[in-house]
């Protein structure tokens, strides 16, 4: 028996390392094998904290049915096994409710966490849950009542190590002095959590900083700072894992626009070799030569149709042989949108003819040569 638990754990503790990570489609995997090893060994608090996990990167991944299916398996360790959920328990219900605009119901499950914890003078959840109802209290605008929430838990941080949850407090704080319009105060703050951050090694919680800073920046009229922020939240987010929070990013670019600092879609600067597209900001080619090289062409003579036997010998300096090349120009092009084109979807740059490939003539974009003779 000892080994099946020795077993269990270890799924556990390596299912809890590809979320802190990010990778939720791995850890999801093996949580849910970690879950059913706790529940057959009727190990419910470790059972618990499993689906605590599971629901949260249900949340973020949008897997609203599966949430569905956890609260469900959840009524039924509760009625037939006759097992109490914990405060955190009631406090990850409350998230992915605040996740879909529930508030109220969130607040709900908030109250419940709170009396949980207090009950049973368990000060870490006693934390989370006053966490979880500033965030509210600040969605719903009653900033006051959010701030006092926090400097609450600014008391237990002197006797609490919590470092995620003094993150997260943080954060909330920052994002209740943007709605006060006290941006210089928000963005200190900001600064002083990415010295905590560092320390982390949660993919999430750096993301979310980067967005927080990005947001607040906007809300002070700094669209520049708030375009490098959230540029840097969405080359570090994966959007197949982090569903939510790519949406997220996706609508605060949006409603910055394209600015009034340049009426260019795309900027290749020649001399630096570097490239900026006016949603995704700087692209980095790293040591994608071939790439630059490709979208230089591209960008020089743009409107003309480039045959892939002409693509083949000037970019990649070989004579054009259909079974070798055709499905390489097919992948190179494929990666170069994904790179440049802020819809892969819906491409607005490269697009395909009947012989070949082009730059799309309505795109505003310019070559820069200063510098080059």
């Amino acid at each position: 028996m000892s080994e099946v638990i020795s077993k269990t754990d270890r799924l556990f503790q390596l299912g809890k390392l590809h979320c802190d990570r990010g990778d939720f489609v791995q850890s999801i995997e093996i949580l849910l094998e970690a879950a059913e090893g706790f529940f057959a060994e009727r190990n419910y608090p470790q059972y618990l904290k499993c689906q605590n996990l599971l629901l949260r990167m249900y949340a973020e991944r949008e897997q609203f049915n599966d949430i569905q299916v956890t609260k469900e398996k959840l009524q039924d360790l509760v009625l037939k096994e006759g097992f109490e959920l914990n405060s955190k328990t009631y406090y990850t219900l409350a998230l992915c409710a605040s996740y879909k605009g529930q508030n109220e119901t969130s607040l709900e499950y908030l109250q419940k966490a709170l009396a949980i914890a207090l009950a049973n003078d368990n000060k870490e959840d006693i934390c989370y849950s006053i966490s979880g109802i500033a965030m509210i209290y600040k969605d719903a605008g009653r900033l006051e009542e959010a701030l006092k929430e926090v400097y609450n838990l600014q008391v237990f941080f002197q006797i609490l190590d919590i470092p995620e949850l003094r993150i997260s407090a943080q954060m909330i704080n920052s994002m209740i002095f943007t709605e006060m319009k006290k941006y210089d105060q928000a963005i200190e703050l900001l600064w002083q959590t990415y010295d905590l951050v560092r320390k982390s090694k949660s993919l999430m919680m750096h993301s979310h900083l980067l967005i927080n800073m990005g947001w607040t920046y906007a809300m002070a009229g700094d669209k520049d700072m708030a375009r490098v922020h959230l540029n840097l939240a969405k080359h570090t987010c994966d959007p197949e894992n982090m569903v939510r929070m790519s949406k997220l990013i996706d609508r605060e670019l949006q409603a910055l626009g394209s600015g009034s600092d340049s009426h260019f879609d795309l900027v290749f600067d020649l001399e630096n070799h570097t490239v900026v597209e006016k949603r995704l900001g700087k692209i980095d080619f790293k040591n994608q030569f071939i790439l630059l090289d490709l979208l230089r062409l591209f960008v020089q003579n743009q409107g003309q149709v480039y045959s892939k036997e002409y693509l083949v010998e000037q970019v990649w300096k070989q004579s054009y042989d259909p079974a070798v090349h055709d499905n390489k120009i097919y992948v190179t092009i494929k990666r170069l949108r994904k790179m440049i084109e802020p819809d892969y979807e819906k491409p607005k740059y490269i697009f395909r003819a009947k012989n070949g490939y082009f730059m799309n003539k309505s795109a505003k974009v310019h070559l820069d040569q200063r510098g080059i003779s």
